[in-house]
């Protein structure tokens, strides 16, 4: 008998050492691989299209950290939301390395995709603890769209994380996943310290003054899932032990701890000096760029849909409450109020809008078996769907064109503005109206005449004397005297002129792109900086 429990002992001890080693999750593993595949993607593709704007901003704050200049012109920056806790950490990085500004607005990528893969593992293991959940969900967000190109900072589909993976948006949305994993630790803790609350409280905050739109969902998220905890796990009732009620007690006990949280993310909103975010309430300065977003939308998103919303709708037959459910309706009734009210800029929550929509498809791809029918439908579909988001639209993200043997889309190529940056001091203005040029050369330094972008730090009747005077200026049938009072109006030292654009008479070529034909003449005394 003692030789038994001898051997029973062995066995046990045995299991305990095998048990005791450390496997790495599914999600490790392939949210590391996709790590490393999406760096690389996001490493071959030149500067385009916003990133020229963020490393602009990187720039003046490495020129003058406390009181930096207009991200884009030469004139005051004091008040641009560009201004953020995000990008004053990027220009001290800037400054304590020597690093410009685009060099380190690319390197912020690969740390933005970190947060964003840690944030995703985070809130998925509180809506289910399946192992492989996080890793559908992390698939399902990237490829599961449309049909058609969603291409916007704050969209998260493989396609467009090759550009705007080093954006304050990227970081605001991996912010975002962090607060709601945080926050669904809260809801579901019987007694949690106040100073937790105030930390997510504060984090809000943060993410308010990094990307104010991303915090319009955020907040959703977390609306979203206390209204549900307070739904799905109820107070038992003192009378008996085992009610269903939410005591008196207890709902007051909620309106002080949320309460807290949410004074905590107006004061660290409300004190950062470089410009006040609640200014920004009603601002239609950029409204008109956004109403794009609200353009084939059907075709942008229409897989999400198709595929989602039966997930949600099995959701919402099991709890009314269910914290997905709720935050995708909300998302609706803010996307819906953006397009009832002229304010487009709502809009760019679309993105987000589609997390519920992906979660929590993988939460039903990972359920227990046996499936129902229903459940296999939704499985053998969900593969269909997310193959065809693949192949048409995200990728050439990841497929390089050297290994492409149909010819997927890739993303954008534009050319760099090193060949001019090189002659143009840093301060010097640009008299310019190239698409591309306005949003790329101000990562080098130069300013512009007009700025490419709307921004609450430049009234919006000056940038437009602005670009009228520099149409005025280009056009064929300007006059010497007309462009020279332009330049001295404005301090121009430097042209840019696109192919086919005249270039003046008193201008002086300094040189020329021959990928794009563009050229580089100093006018109004403008004198090329030593190499």
């Amino acid at each position: 008998m003692t030789s038994g429990l001898l051997e029973k002992s062995r066995a046990r001890g045995a299991t305990a050492l095998r048990g005791g080693r450390w496997h790495p999750s599914p999600y490790l593993v392939f949210g590391a691989l996709f790590w490393v595949v999406m760096v690389l993607a996001y490493w071959r593709v030149p500067m385009c299209c916003d990133f020229g704007q963020h490393a602009a901003v990187v720039e003046r704050l490495k020129a003058n950290l406390l009181h930096p200049r207009h991200p884009m012109a030469d004139l005051p920056g004091a008040g641009s939301p560009y201004y953020s806790p995000y990008a004053v950490a990027q220009g001290l990085f800037a400054r304590l390395t020597g690093l410009a500004g685009w060099e380190v607005v690319k390197l912020t990528g690969p740390v933005n995709l970190l947060i964003l893969l840690t944030g995703i593992g985070r809130f998925v293991r509180t809506l289910t603890p399946h192992r492989w959940a996080p890793v559908f969900a992390l698939y399902l967000m990237v490829v599961l769209w449309g049909t058609r190109m969603a291409w916007w900072s704050g969209y998260l589909g493989l396609m467009s994380m090759t550009g705007n993976l080093a954006y304050p948006s990227t970081f605001a949305i991996g912010l975002t996943f962090w607060i709601w994993a945080w926050t669904a630790r809260l809801v579901r803790s019987e007694s949690t310290p106040l100073r937790q609350y105030a930390g997510v409280g504060a984090l809000t905050g943060l993410t308010l003054l990094i990307h104010p739109i991303t915090a319009v969902g955020t907040v959703i998220g977390m609306a979203a899932l206390a209204l549900s905890g307070r739904a799905t796990h109820p107070q038992p009732d003192p009378d008996t032990g085992t009610g269903t009620q939410t005591g008196t007690g207890n709902k007051y006990r909620h309106l002080r701890t949320w309460g807290l949280a949410l004074v905590t993310a107006a004061v660290v909103a409300a004190i950062w000096p470089y410009y006040s975010v609640f200014s920004l309430v009603g601002d239609q300065s950029v409204d008109a760029i956004h109403r794009q977003l609200y353009h084939e939308m059907p075709a942008r998103f229409w897989l999400a849909a198709v595929l989602g919303l039966p997930a949600l709708c099995l959701r919402w037959n099991r709890d009314h409450r269910d914290p997905l459910v709720l935050m995708f309706a909300l998302d609706l009734v803010v996307i819906a109020y953006g397009w009832v009210t002229g304010h487009y800029t709502y809009g760019r929550i679309l993105g987000l809008t589609l997390v519920p929509l992906q979660f929590a498809l993988a939460v039903e791809l990972t359920a227990a078996r046996p499936w129902s029918r229903a459940r296999r439908t939704l499985g053998v579909a969900a593969v269909a769907g997310a193959l065809v988001g693949f192949l048409t639209i995200q990728a050439g993200a990841v497929v390089p064109r050297a290994l492409d043997p149909v010819g997927f889309d890739q993303p954008p190529r534009w050319p760099t503005y090193t060949w001019a940056a090189r002659y143009i001091a840093p301060g010097d203005v640009v008299l310019t109206d190239g698409y591309r040029p306005t949003r790329s050369l101000p990562a080098y330094g130069p300013n512009l005449v007009a700025p490419a972008w709307p921004d609450p730090a430049l009234d919006e009747r000056e940038r437009s004397r602005r670009l009228s005077a520099v149409h005025t200026y280009l056009a064929p049938t300007s006059n010497r005297a007309q462009r020279e009072a332009i330049a001295r109006l404005y301090d121009v030292r430097w042209l840019l002129l696109t192919r086919g654009q005249r270039l003046p008479p008193e201008a002086v070529v300094v040189a020329w792109s021959r990928r794009t034909g563009e050229v580089l003449a100093r006018v109004n005394g403008g004198v090329p900086r030593k190499a």
